[in-house]
């Protein structure tokens, strides 16, 4: 059986009531959005493509913002529109991971 996704790119979207550190605090929500977009402009979006999803808490808050990249399990930091454009186009599109956001 294949996967239905080519990749799945989960954004964590955590919200922390108790004031620590979480990705919700930098921008998350707004970076699944962009690439959520991104990829249905791009008609990258859907079975054999793309799944881009939010998570909750995805155990990683130190290193926040962060996602994961299944079914390759690779998880990267970002900051901004630029990281997500260079994980989806040297990732996603290229099959080149992008050491420089990666968390090892």
């Amino acid at each position: 059986m294949s996967n239905f996704y080519k990749h799945h790119i989960f954004f964590c979207n955590n919200v922390r009531v108790d004031g620590k550190q979480c990705c919700s605090q930098s921008g998350a929500k707004e970076m699944y959005r962009y690439a959520k977009d991104k990829c249905r402009a791009n008609q990258s979006l859907g079975k054999g493509g793309l799944g881009v999803s939010e998570s909750r808490c995805l155990g990683r808050c130190e290193n926040g913002p962060v996602l994961v990249v299944y079914p390759d399990n690779v998880w990267y930091q970002y900051i901004d529109e630029e990281d997500i454009d260079e994980i989806l186009e040297s990732h996603l599109e290229g099959g080149k991971i992008v050491d420089r956001l990666l968390i090892k």
